[in-house]
């Protein structure tokens, strides 16, 4: 079931996710300083273009927690506002809520991803 989730989830919407991610990465990776953080964007760019199956685990310490803060104003505002959008037009049918509470998942990512870990359901 998680298959058929994944590819419907990629051709109605996960595309547009996943691209964003992509485009964080590439425009972190610009810089020396950013590579670390580009090469978290395109790990959870995998997760963006196929959520279903998997889950995250949240955690991790101060450093964590500073990283996020710089992400967040950086970056994590305007994907967490790409994801929430997406999200509540996937919400507005009936079929689309299991795609939209998807969304709202990689909308909590987008805000504090780093400590966070992805695990396979």
């Amino acid at each position: 079931m998680s298959c058929l989730g994944n590819v419907l989830w990629f051709v109605f919407g996960g595309i547009f996710l996943g691209l964003g991610w992509l485009l964080a990465g590439i425009l972190w990776c610009i810089t020396i300083v950013g590579i670390p953080v580009g090469m978290q964007c395109f790990k959870l760019a995998q997760l963006a273009f196929f959520p279903f199956g998997k889950d995250v685990r949240y955690g991790g310490g101060p450093a964590s927690c500073l990283l996020n803060g710089f992400w967040l104003i950086l970056s994590g505002i305007w994907l967490a506002l790409e994801a929430c959008i997406i999200g509540a037009v996937f919400c507005i049918t009936i079929v689309g809520i299991p795609f939209g509470l998807q969304c709202f998942k990689i909308a909590k990512l987008s805000l504090m991803p780093f400590g966070a870990e992805i695990v396979s359901i």
